[in-house]
């Protein structure tokens, strides 16, 4: 076996074709498009590359086969909390059922990434952004949610005979929005009465015809309710409106949400359906015929799933009830829309129990565990993610 860098057109395609061989054999896996993965290794569209750099490797049997994959970076903005010495990344880890092969490609990622300085390694995770490619799937294999990482559960086994450590779990949640079982729980109504008859609160859903007024209200609540929690940053109003066109063509105005306090935004829902239901059909290529196709499938409502991307109350109102009064004006409107069985929340990390508290009271139920895993080189031992209070 030997390992090579990904330095050509024809091994970038090989590095996407790993991953469809290694998951191949299961029906819930779902191709990721190949546009996104490629855009993680493209200077010209991932930010991440002016901090940081990246490489990735294949591993090729005797044969000449490829049997497993893997990249490693450098970004001298990813940190953590209480992190005391250089971190650097691996991800996109595919590889067969064979410890030794697992290992080359571990030691390679390692090997390349002391010559960098960095003194521990975390993975599976993303060069970029954290609400994609993140985590090793552990628990709940079933169909993934778009961006989401997807594995055979013998990488657990792979990952943790090398020497890798729990650092963090990232649970995700599900709820019923149709049927018998999704019925919320009574603290929901109580808060709805309460505020209901109080006209200077006001529910409302986006309307896409308003959008930069509504990307602008985002700004808003993220920068008071989420700005500068566990290393975010401040949000501004163009970086908004940017993202709120971007989602425009896929925005269901039935599942974005805001409150009001005397004109003010004080609190948001904002959802989106799960593409991945769409893109089960595209087996990874994103052309215009596929575009056509997604248009096809999105117009015939085949996402029963919406997917919650952030919820947020700015500190003034948190823990008085103005979300639940928002979750049930939703309610009465998600209900009229058949189409949606479930909502699944994007992972929260086992270090901000906050966050999970808010999960469960709105009933959330665990759906699947992804994990973070740290190995250190100098073969310490790893020290869990420190607790958000």
């Amino acid at each position: 076996m030997q390992t090579l860098v990904v330095d050509s057109k024809s091994l970038a395609d090989a590095f996407l074709q790993v991953h469809v061989w290694c998951n191949r054999n299961n029906p819930d896996w779902i191709q990721p498009l190949n546009k996104d993965i490629e855009s993680v290794f493209d200077p010209k569209t991932n930010k991440a590359f002016r901090h940081g750099e990246v490489v990735r490797w294949l591993l090729q049997h005797d044969d000449g086969s490829y049997i497993g994959r893997i990249a490693a970076f450098v970004n001298k903005k990813y940190s953590n909390k209480g992190d005391k010495v250089p971190v650097g990344g691996i991800g996109f880890f595919d590889c067969i059922d064979d410890q030794s092969a697992a290992n080359g490609l571990f030691d390679t990622a390692r090997e390349w990434l002391t010559t960098k300085g960095v003194k521990s390694m975390d993975g599976p995770i993303n060069f970029g952004e954290r609400d994609r490619w993140w985590g090793l799937l552990v628990e709940g294999f079933h169909s993934p949610l778009y961006g989401m990482n997807y594995n055979p559960p013998y990488y657990q086994k792979l990952f943790e005979q090398y020497g890798f450590q729990l650092f963090y779990n990232q649970i995700c949640w599900h709820l019923p929005v149709a049927g018998e079982k999704a019925q919320l729980q009574p603290k929901f109504y109580e808060a709805h009465a309460h505020f209901s008859g109080k006209p200077e609160f006001k529910a409302v859903q986006v309307r896409k015809k308003n959008l930069d007024k509504y990307a602008r209200d985002f700004v808003t609540v993220y920068n008071k309710a989420w700005a500068k929690h566990e290393g975010n940053k401040e949000m501004t109003n163009d970086q908004a409106i940017k993202l709120f066109r971007s989602m425009k063509p896929v925005m269901d105005e039935a599942i974005a949400w805001f409150v009001y306090h005397n004109q003010d935004p004080i609190a948001m829902w904002i959802n989106i359906p799960d593409l991945n239901q769409v893109f089960r059909h595209m087996h990874g290529k994103f052309g215009w015929w596929e575009k056509l196709k997604f248009v096809y499938y999105l117009k015939r409502g085949v996402c029963d799933r919406f997917v919650g991307l952030i919820y947020g109350i700015v500190p003034e109102f948190q823990g008085t009830g103005v979300d639940y009064f928002m979750i049930v004006e939703a309610e009465k409107v998600i209900k009229q829309h058949s189409r949606y069985k479930t909502v699944e929340l994007l992972w929260q990390g086992d270090f901000n129990p906050k966050m999970l508290n808010i999960s469960k009271n709105l009933g959330g139920v665990q759906s699947r565990r992804l994990i973070t895993y740290r190995y250190n080189f100098d073969g310490s031992p790893v020290e869990r993610h420190p607790t958000i209070v």
